[in-house]
């Protein structure tokens, strides 16, 4: 099969295509943001939350290092933890919005993907009072209905990462610790306080993680700095 007959045409077509909605440098379907833009920061960004298990003690441990996070929540786990959620705006951290259920947004039509964007919306702004100016897109999968969905429901440009800890499954510390020794200025970082599916997950190896990591950073002179404007006051 030579690259000009149209089987290969098609794989190279479909390739360049999922190249674009997963991986997380693509700008081919609409641009995104992977940097901070501000010299020596850093932006600790954290999926699936809240979570009572893990998010109290990581907004303790960030706060013992003047660290801001931005917590991009499930709609769902913030109807179930409302407090949760409050006392992560009230300790002056962003919160973003990671849908409402989390589904795969390659399969989802552009209204599907507005409902879930607007019911996670609702949720927050019922429990902080604010609605989120920044959204996630789950697992980062984006097309070209999810850039139009965020930006008809008054988004900038979806929040990606340029570092993965990798720590969405429980593990020992150790291989996360090594994963963010690669954390450079302007890095956006992915991390988990939560899980999708359920509340109670055990992220006890990403603390760890940030405990090891906190306190490096600072010493190295990188600010933890939140993503987006400041949330805008609910209707």
């Amino acid at each position: 099969m030579t690259l000009s007959s149209p089987a290969a045409l098609i794989s190279l077509a479909a390739g360049i295509c999922a190249w674009g909605a997963y991986h997380p440098s693509s700008e081919l379907f609409g641009q995104t943001q992977r940097r901070t833009g501000r010299a020596r920061t850093i932006a600790l960004t954290f999926d699936d939350g809240p979570n009572p298990a893990v998010t109290p003690q990581l907004l303790d441990l960030l706060e013992r290092y003047d660290a801001c996070g931005t917590f991009f929540v499930i709609g769902r786990h913030v109807r179930a933890c409302p407090a949760l959620a409050r006392e992560i705006a009230a300790r002056g951290h962003t919160i973003g919005n990671h849908t409402d259920t989390h589904p795969n947004l390659l399969w989802q039509s552009r209204q599907r993907i507005a409902e879930e964007l607007e019911r996670c919306d609702v949720s927050i702004a019922d429990a902080t009072g604010q609605r989120s100016r920044i959204m996630r897109p789950p697992w980062g999968y984006r097309r070209p209905e999810v850039h139009a969905a965020a930006r008809d429901a008054g988004f900038g440009r979806p929040v990606l990462w340029s570092r993965s800890a990798r720590d969405w499954r429980p593990q020992h510390p150790a291989p996360v610790i090594r994963r963010l020794q690669a954390v450079r200025p302007g890095d956006i970082v992915l991390l988990h306080d939560g899980f999708h599916a359920a509340l109670g997950a055990d992220r006890r190896h990403t603390l760890h993680a940030l405990e090891y990591w906190l306190p490096r950073w600072k010493a190295e002179g990188l600010t933890s700095v939140s993503l987006g404007a400041p949330d805008r006051q609910a209707a």
